[in-house]
């Protein structure tokens, strides 16, 4: 039987990617107690890389933000393959957002945005959190964003 946060998914008709696989010698998830530590996701979509280059660039805020949100549904995902049941999730407490940008860039939050809004979206009061915002020189593979997290399990 789906929890509510499936329905809610379902709802809003957000579809979630796979659950990428590692490619180095790290986990996606760590669960220590009661908590999730959440890789940083990248933007890739069911194993094709997408938003790949520079914001302020290659890419608008607009666009980087859209880029956010995917790094967002892959946290998700990841987080729906470690645990099994997105219910488990009590509050996403923190998310640091990396943002590949041109020297000068400053529009870092209107960037996160995208994944703070998704997760506001799909988790309510639970999914405010805190965050960090930061410009970067470069990410792996030239993705444009990439982003990671902390959550409260109940």
């Amino acid at each position: 039987m789906a929890g509510k946060i499936d329905a809610r998914l379902a709802e809003l008709k957000i579809e979630l990617p796979q659950a990428a696989v590692p490619v180095a010698n790290y986990v996606p998830v760590v669960i220590a107690g009661n908590t999730a530590y959440v890789s940083g996701q990248v933007t890739v979509w069911n194993g094709e890389f997408k938003f790949i280059g520079k914001v302020g660039q290659e890419f608008s805020t607009e666009q980087a933000a859209q880029a956010a949100r995917i790094c967002g549904l892959n946290v998700i995902a990841q987080l729906k393959n470690a645990l099994g049941d997105l219910d488990r999730v009590k509050r996403v407490c923190k998310l640091g957002v990396f943002v590949n940008c041109v020297d000068g860039f400053t529009e870092q939050p209107k960037v996160a945005n995208g994944v703070s809004d998704l997760m506001v979206e799909v988790f309510g009061d639970a999914g405010k959190h805190a965050r960090s915002a930061v410009g970067v020189n470069v990410l792996p593979l030239n993705v444009a964003v990439e982003v990671d997290a902390i959550i409260e399990l109940a």
